[in-house]
């Protein structure tokens, strides 16, 4: 659980710095009057207390108490990423609708489920949602990693129902082959050759991928996934959903699954293969897809290998 009181939740530096020179705000009891006000004006909701603030990069997440339970409110000063904030929060609400395990964001007094602000420093886009109760995927424990591939796949058939029901027009699928390539050619750093010249020889025999693209979760990993009793209570933070191939987001998820703030560790071996089974139940991938998968995961692998500085291991689990 992270600290009480005002903290960062990856950086090395001050927080009630960040918390000035970022959003304006003379220091945490100013931050939560601010918070307190916006929930009381634009979704009619009375704060009691914050107990927590936590500042990333150009986000920041407050844990307060209210009339209406424990919510979360979390706003950003990014505003090249205002509209794309806008369209996950929105993308949320829908996937909240189809029954998937999350938070679905409390819609304001007007309706909207992501609104701007103003900030002491500048506009703030802003969401609120409930607080679920649970602890972050420990990838030791093999049943919740099971419970966590299922929670992917439901995950999976929600984004791709609400953008059939949103008339979405169908984006391009990401040409696959042609990106791993390219990268091998220009990208391979050479940490682990061996694997390169693998990744190589499956691509030189990989079918076309039988599978539509779709959007897909894209941030999948420990540190977005509550849990409880060994099973997923919630799948957190949509703000990365992406167009892609099903398979791609299970392939990169295996890789990060065990990944969380400042501790980035690779996933074990066996906790990839639990993820891989509990997907199957609910969605089983094709002979091809499985063929794709092993491909991607190679090269996800091979690109979070750090360099000669590896610490963690991630050349190992490659």
């Amino acid at each position: 659980m992270l600290p009480f009181g005002l903290s960062m939740l990856w950086e090395s530096v001050d927080p009630t710095d960040a918390l000035t020179t970022r959003f304006g705000f003379d220091d945490l009891r100013v931050a939560e009057d601010w918070a307190a006000e916006a929930l009381r004006s634009t979704w009619g909701v009375t704060a009691r207390d914050c107990t927590r603030l936590v500042i990333s990069d150009d986000n920041v997440i407050a844990w307060l108490e209210t009339d209406r339970g424990a919510l979360i409110m979390k706003w950003s000063r990014a505003q090249n990423r205002f509209e794309a904030l806008g369209a996950s929060t929105r993308l949320l609400h829908e996937v909240g609708a189809h029954g998937a395990p999350v938070a679905a964001p409390l819609p304001a007094l007007d309706g909207h489920v992501r609104v701007v602000l103003n900030g002491p420093a500048g506009p703030l886009s802003a969401a609120v949602l409930p607080e679920m109760q649970g602890e972050w995927l420990d990838v030791d424990d093999l049943d919740a990693v099971h419970s966590a591939g299922a929670a992917l796949a439901a995950v999976h058939q929600t984004l791709a129902a609400s953008q059939v029901q949103s008339n979405q027009p169908p984006e391009p699928p990401p040409d696959l082959a042609e990106r791993i390539t390219g990268w091998l050619v220009r990208g391979d750093r050479g940490h682990a050759p061996a694997i390169s010249r693998r990744l190589q020889r499956l691509l030189a025999d990989a079918p076309p991928l039988d599978a539509p693209s779709q959007l897909v979760h894209h941030d999948f990993r420990a540190a977005n996934i509550l849990t409880r009793d060994s099973a997923v209570v919630c799948v957190l933070d949509f703000d990365e959903v992406a167009v892609s191939f099903r398979v791609d987001d299970l392939a990169r998820a295996s890789v990060y699954l065990a990944t969380r703030f400042t501790n980035w560790a690779p996933t074990p071996r066996p906790a990839r293969q639990a993820l891989r089974e509990g997907y199957e139940t609910a969605q089983p991938l094709t002979g091809i897809e499985a063929h794709w998968l092993e491909i991607l995961t190679l090269w996800y692998g091979l690109n979070a290998i750090p360099g000669d500085e590896d610490r963690q291991g991630w050349a190992a689990a490659v």
